[in-house]
């Protein structure tokens, strides 16, 4: 868990990667133990009523109801890592499209760089990212992107804008 606690029988939803689920959350467990409730730092399994196997899949999100919202766009500093440091060793420009690492998934994106010509690897720099699906986000989340397996930058979201 990330944070806060949740309780058997507390309403849940699935947010992310698709339409957000409503359901109510059944059962806590932690390595085949059973538990009355889970906190933020435990490896906890939510069992979840009505909810498919086929119906969740890595990356989303169990929360309370209306505590977390998906988007697709946002703001964020990001730093372009160096050649030595396993990034690129050309720069890239607009609309440059490498998948973003969030949590446990990635999802392909768009970069606008505004009114920067390109990025450099070793810089770091402010721009705007529009992603293929929506992420549940807040500010201050951290990603990484990778490109054919690799990582070659790493950010911070700074503002979510839709």
């Amino acid at each position: 868990m990330e944070r806060g606690t949740l309780r058997a029988g507390e309403p849940v939803e699935v947010v992310g990667l698709g339409p957000t689920l409503a359901t109510v959350a059944t059962g806590l467990e932690t390595f085949g133990r059973s538990l009355p409730s889970a906190q933020a730092g435990d490896n906890a399994a939510v069992l979840l009523r009505g909810v498919k196997r086929d119906q969740v899949r890595r990356g989303q999100v169990v929360a309370s109801p209306g505590s977390v919202t998906p988007h697709r766009g946002f703001r964020a500093r990001m730093y372009a890592l160096t050649k030595e440091e396993g990034g690129r060793h050309t720069p890239f420009v607009a609309n440059y499209r490498p998948q973003f690492f969030f949590r446990t998934t990635d999802v392909p994106g768009a970069i606008d760089l505004g009114d920067l010509p390109m990025v450099s690897p070793g810089d770091t720099v402010e721009l705007t990212v529009r992603l293929g699906a929506e992420v549940p986000m807040d500010a201050g989340l951290g990603f990484a992107v990778r490109e054919g397996g690799r990582t070659v930058a790493a950010g911070t979201v700074i503002e979510v804008l839709d």
